[in-house]
């Protein structure tokens, strides 16, 4: 029976009504807090881990994983990259032309990169084709100076498929005239859209007419290539540009969006520990709790001990009822946490609709949804630390307890 004890004792504590509401009121803050502070955990790291799947598979699948260029333009590039997608971690590559320039229409002037590109090889190694709101990069055929435009771009430049925008390059060209910049006009073929910043600032053209309008010849500006694991880029950028030979050079995504990637990690680390702090805030006002109980409960304690309970048993109580408080914070805050954590995308809509504001802009920011992605591990993980904070928090009112002296107690009782 007396084995028994400290756990029977520990849960009638926590159930009792106690004389002190004080204490009452602290053991209800204690658990409440808990919950709070586990539920926004693990709401918090899933919106992390939302904005890092994002990263992952819109703008890194639009931003090539490597580049490989060759100095003074690269020709012949179909044997190329035949030889660079028999490296074991490539698994796709296409030919691309980059042109940063100025789109003029109407008045309204917006600036882009522009990629030249050959549609039936792009979706190798883009998912562009994915993502196309009207028309299709089919219709980008060679000659027919058609253009794609992110939805954002085509937003602010007030166009639709089917209308002309002219392209202004940082180029000139020498005419008995006079120096003029080198312009083209396109006609608007499609429109796309991924939901993130590069629908403002990207558009695609036949590589053909990219080179026509650069005057590159056949040359072609560089290999795009579409890796199996993207954390493996600069080992690979490096393998691949060795196995070409001299004259080739590589670059990889983290040039262009690493410093994002790396940011979103290094706030998901930081606000993991300091949400962790307010954990072990709530968590160790279980300590006033148990030392108000123990202080509160002396003369009980004092006749457990006249009884034969051990030391060890009284810490048992003391342990178990701060468990308890804590472990039913945690299950509740793990409850609220999940279901937040897997409808919060839909609760920003929802309030996104209602009252008319949208709090992620694709122009300014580089998603324009809130994401949000539930991992079990990350979810175990602040169980676990949440429940030994709780558990660390009893030992020392539970160790008070167990040095009460029956002998003083009773002596005034």
């Amino acid at each position: 029976m007396l084995d028994r004890l400290p756990f029977l004792i520990g849960l009638r504590y926590v159930r009792a009504k106690r004389r002190n509401h004080f204490i009452s009121f602290i053991s209800l803050t204690s658990m409440l807090g808990l919950t709070l502070g586990v539920a926004v955990l693990i709401l918090v790291l899933s919106v992390m881990n939302g904005f890092d799947r994002e990263l992952r598979e819109r703008v890194l699948g639009m931003v090539p994983h490597v580049q490989i260029e060759q100095a003074g333009g690269m020709s012949d590039w179909q044997p190329l990259a035949e030889e660079v997608t028999e490296h074991p971690h490539v698994i796709g590559a296409a030919p691309y032309i980059q042109q940063q320039g100025m789109f003029s229409v109407g008045g309204r002037n917006h600036g882009a990169m522009v990629n030249g590109i050959e549609p039936e090889w792009e979706s190798k190694v883009s998912i562009v084709d994915e993502h196309m709101q009207t028309g299709k990069l089919d219709d980008l055929s060679a000659g027919s100076w058609h253009i794609v435009l992110g939805s954002i771009l085509a937003q602010n430049l007030g166009v639709g498929v089917g209308d002309s925008v002219t392209l202004l390059v940082p180029e000139a060209s020498i005419t008995p005239a006079g120096v003029f910049p080198r312009l083209k006009r396109f006609t608007v073929s499609g429109i796309f859209s991924v939901g993130a910043d590069l629908d403002a600032n990207l558009a695609y053209a036949n590589i053909s007419d990219m080179q026509t309008l650069a005057r590159m010849g056949d040359d072609i500006g560089g290999l795009r290539l579409e890796l199996d694991d993207l954390f493996l880029s600069g080992s690979v950028t490096r393998e691949v540009v060795d196995s070409l030979g001299q004259g080739y050079r590589g670059y990889d995504w983290t040039y262009t969006r690493g410093n994002l990637f790396q940011a979103i990690q290094m706030e998901k680390r930081m606000i993991a520990l300091l949400l962790t702090v307010i954990v072990a805030v709530a968590a160790f006002n279980i300590v006033s709790t148990l030392v108000m109980v123990v202080t509160d409960k002396r003369a009980d304690i004092a006749i457990l001990r006249t009884i034969g309970a051990t030391p060890r048993s009284i810490m048992g109580i003391f342990i178990v009822q701060g468990l308890a408080i804590g472990v039913i914070g945690i299950v509740i805050g793990v409850v609220l946490g999940i279901l937040l954590a897997l409808t919060v995308s839909d609760i920003i809509l929802f309030v996104e609709n209602v009252f008319g504001i949208h709090f992620l802009d694709a122009g300014v920011y580089f998603v324009s949804e809130l994401p949000s992605q539930l991992i079990w591990s990350d979810v175990s993980q602040i169980v676990t630390a949440a429940f030994v904070l709780t558990f660390l928090s009893t030992l020392y009112p539970a160790w008070r307890a167990a040095r009460v002296q029956p002998a003083e107690v009773l002596r005034y009782e």
